[in-house]
């Protein structure tokens, strides 16, 4: 495949349900994925994602992964197993520097759950407020784009 080829493909796949509503879907999609913890499965689920929602712009959900950046994700692991921790009224040991001094491998099981409970909370509400940010950006974004290159009558 040569260049040009590549990048009609790539500018293709961009303008692809480019609504701001495909935009945002996208992105809230992405960045609900990144904050689950399905360490390792990430990309599966984005390609299943972009499969199934047909709606969606696939390099939004792309971009919406990169909320679950490295700098970021011990904030997002340690808030979702605090919301999981809080949500299900268990007597889930608290993180700390502590508990880290006996970490075990059976550990990791315990932490699991209130962490996904927790984390799918998380992820739910930052894909409402990165779709309604994001949803706005492209929105005036367009409005501003049609404004100064109106439709011409046909």
């Amino acid at each position: 495949m040569d260049i040009k080829k590549f990048k009609a493909a790539i500018i293709k796949l961009i303008k692809l349900n480019s609504t701001p509503n495909g935009i945002a879907l996208g992105v809230a999609i992405g960045a609900f994925i990144a904050i689950t913890p399905t360490y390792g499965f990430h990309t599966l689920l984005v390609i299943i994602a972009a499969i199934l929602i047909p709606r969606v712009n696939k390099i939004a959900i792309l971009l919406g992964t990169n909320v679950s950046l490295p700098p970021t994700l011990p904030f997002i692991t340690w808030a979702g197993y605090e919301i999981g921790r809080a949500v299900l009224h268990k007597n889930y040991p608290a993180l700390n520097s502590s508990y880290f001094n006996h970490f075990t491998l059976h550990s990791i099981r315990d932490l699991y759950y209130p962490l996904f409970v927790g984390s799918v909370i998380l992820g739910i509400a930052c894909a409402v407020i990165l779709y309604l940010i994001t949803f706005s950006i492209a929105y005036n974004l367009r409005k501003r784009k049609q404004e100064c290159h109106p439709q011409k009558p046909v």
